[in-house]
């Protein structure tokens, strides 16, 4: 995978700062996923994604997932006790679908 100046200098700059365990996203033009990573062992604690049959049943936009899988992620992340991340963006931008999730994981709970 081609990692972006913009990636790169999020990952680095969140591991520099922060030994949390890390919410990654990842957007696809069809789907939208989320992680809670631990970085020291390189596990996936959690996930959550569009792709899951839960959330593929009904006929949602994609901001209404968005909202829905931040919430679901907090909720699965607080269950294995995880309640302080650090939020990694990734590539992209904060804004759209991202803050969205964002803002949902924040109101369910997790901290960041």
């Amino acid at each position: 995978m081609v990692n972006s100046v913009r990636q790169k200098r999020t990952r680095y700059k969140l591991k520099k700062v922060t030994n949390r365990k890390r919410l990654t996203v990842f957007r696809s033009n069809n789907h939208i996923y989320a992680q809670i990573i631990n970085d020291d062992k390189g596990i996936t604690l959690a996930s959550a994604s569009s792709i899951e049959k839960i959330f593929r049943e009904n006929k949602h936009s994609k901001k209404e997932l968005a909202e829905k899988i931040g919430i679901e992620i907090a909720k699965r992340s607080i269950n294995n006790g995880i309640k302080e991340v650090a939020f990694d963006k990734g590539k992209y931008k904060f804004h759209g679908l991202i803050k969205i999730l964002a803002e949902a994981a924040r109101g369910a709970g997790l901290n960041f």
